[in-house]
């Protein structure tokens, strides 16, 4: 009978729905309930078969709430693990704010990759939006209001597009199923521009570097899991072989690298790292072969665990020291050797090593790359994943806690951190060695074996040159200085540029305004004044009524007509 109920209920509405509780549950209880519900959401997805629930008519269009296939589960599985990870990581954490945000942010999440409709995953989608805008919120401090307000309006523009998209589409087709979309309609354009903003395409992607900084050390953890996410499910549903992607993609993946190499602050080349990956999926996805699908979902349902820890780690640095810049960094292992073990999990995964999840999927994406014949992406793709290990797989951890000792001492990260951060690892290290626990959640069946002895040797031979060329230049002086400094990236336009351009302009129009209405006050003195003139008692007007009020009605005409024209 209970399992017959959870079946019916639309996966993710337990965490959004369970989230008005959090308020009045106190102490180490809250977490233990926010912990129960992705378990208590992981179990009634099990409860749930393939297929469409929630169908509902309205309007003259047939929504679906619900629709299950191998697709969204995949992403469902590794959002609830993500969910119970990012809860774990903040068991010490007391803020309200932060935790009913939290899962009600990830209940959307949840929910909008089970839509079955353009209107359904819209609701979810500018929920998934105005929740994490409190999740950054939660972190108290001016950058934070500053960057979750820029956040907001971005994120409001995705949803914006998305409806249109619908609206649009549903004109065109009859229809707001959300199935195979495309670029052959206006539609289907909005409904991509809304996607791409989500997954934060090349020239929309400053607001992950923006704001994810700057939320708290466990609302990070949180962000880097989900939104990008499930942007790349949406693409994934909506746009696989979408040649245009792949271009795109390789963008993605090769852009961040040179802000990522001189960025200062750590969280914030983990953002960069996180758009570069985001960039493998997107070729992958199109690409569009199964082959590349399913090593997109299975580059997605792994960057997350490896992301998270990433963040989970560096985020212990900055609980534990209260910075993660990397000049004001250095010789932390001695202090916190087991969150320095856990980075280079971390390190190693984000890096493709063998043994290490991230093999897996990226082998999988560039295989499908080079069999299709793109060869132009497939060499920047490989450039790419060379520097990743450059900047992610050595800078980070090198800075953090192997570089010229800072100075600072601490201790350990907590045990609830520990504890996550460890269970993380052992996933990251689990799906390397035994890809075919993945492999069985994909869309699509697999008969890709990983290990070759070339897929194993182009990856050390790539890695070794990395790490060959980081020595030379931290030897020679050629590496760029880590130091405190402002990157000007895209987002100098919108942040700095268009509000000045904005505030000329909106100068020279008050001025241009003030000239006007002058100059228009002056016409009307002046036409009052020859009325006067003209009608008074002994104006020429005012001896002939007939001609005095037939005049007058001209000049009123005229005026009329005057103001209009110039108006």
């Amino acid at each position: 009978m209970i399992a017959e109920t959870a079946s019916h209920i639309p996966p993710g509405l337990i965490l959004v729905v369970g989230a008005l509780l959090i308020p009045f549950i106190r102490g180490n209880m809250r977490s233990v309930y926010m912990l129960m519900l992705p378990f208590l959401g992981i179990w009634q997805l099990m409860q749930m078969d393939a297929g469409t629930y929630g169908i509902i008519s309205m309007f003259g269009l047939e929504t679906t709430h619900v629709r299950i296939d191998k697709l969204s589960l995949i992403f469902g599985y590794i959002f609830y693990i993500a969910a119970a990870l990012g809860v774990i990581f903040a068991w010490h954490k007391r803020d309200l704010v932060e935790q009913a945000s939290a899962i009600v942010y990830i209940g959307a999440a949840i929910g909008a990759t089970f839509a079955g409709d353009l209107i359904t995953l819209f609701v979810y989608w500018e929920l998934t939006a105005v929740a994490s805008v409190f999740i950054i919120w939660a972190a108290r401090t001016d950058r934070a209001y500053k960057a979750a307000m820029r956040y907001l309006i971005i994120q409001i523009l995705s949803g914006v597009l998305l409806a249109a998209g619908a609206v649009v589409r549903a004109a065109e087709t009859g229809s707001v199923e959300f199935g195979a979309i495309g670029l052959g309609s206006p539609g289907g354009i909005l409904i991509l521009l809304a996607f791409g903003i989500k997954c934060a395409f090349p020239l929309m992607h400053n607001w992950v570097q923006d704001a994810y900084p700057e939320a708290t050390p466990t609302g990070t953890v949180f962000l880097s899991a989900f939104t990008t996410k499930l942007a790349i499910y949406a693409l994934a549903r909506g746009y696989a072989g979408t040649e245009e992607l792949i271009w795109v993609g390789t963008a993605m993946a090769v852009l961040p690298i040179f802000y990522a190499v001189i960025e200062n602050d750590l969280r914030r080349v983990l953002a960069y790292t996180l758009n570069n990956q985001l960039g493998f999926m997107v070729a992958g996805i199109g690409v569009g072969t199964t082959l590349a699908i399913n090593g997109a979902v299975a580059h997605a349902f792994i960057g997350i665990l490896y992301k998270a820890l990433l963040f989970m780690s560096i985020g212990a640095v900055l609980h534990r020291v209260g910075t993660a810049k990397g000049s004001e960094l250095g010789g932390l292992y001695k202090s916190m050797p087991l969150t320095t073990v856990f980075c280079l999990v971390g390190s190693a995964s984000v890096s493709a090593f063998p043994l290490f999840c991230g093999f897996i999927s990226k082998s999988m994406i560039m295989t499908a790359v080079a069999e299709e014949g793109y060869l132009i992406p497939f060499v920047l793709l490989l450039f790419a994943s060379a520097c990743v290990f450059h900047y992610a797989g050595i800078k980070i951890p090198y800075l953090a806690f192997f570089g010229q000792g800072s100075g600072k001492r601490c201790p350990e990260a907590p045990v609830n951190m520990l504890l996550a951060m460890g269970i993380t690892s052992f996933l990251c290290i689990g799906i390397g060695v035994y890809p075919e626990a993945l492999f069985a959640l994909l869309p699509y069946p697999v008969d890709y074996v990983p290990y070759t002895t070339s897929h194993v040797v182009t990856l050390l031979q790539l890695s070794a040159f990395s790490a060959l060329a980081f020595a030379v230049l931290q030897r020679t002086g050629g590496y760029p200085t880590v130091q405190r400094s402002t990157i000007l990236d895209f987002d100098f336009i919108y942040r700095w540029i268009a509000p000045k351009v904005l505030g000329w302009l909106l100068d020279r129009g008050s001025i241009a305004w003030e000239t006007m209405r002058g100059d228009m006050l002056g016409m009307v003195r002046n036409v009052i004044k020859v009325m006067i003139q003209s009608h008074g008692s002994d104006g020429i007007m005012a001896r002939t009524t007939a001609l005095g009020a037939s005049a007058g009605a001209v000049m009123a005409l005229l005026f009329v007509l005057l103001v209009s024209v110039m108006f």
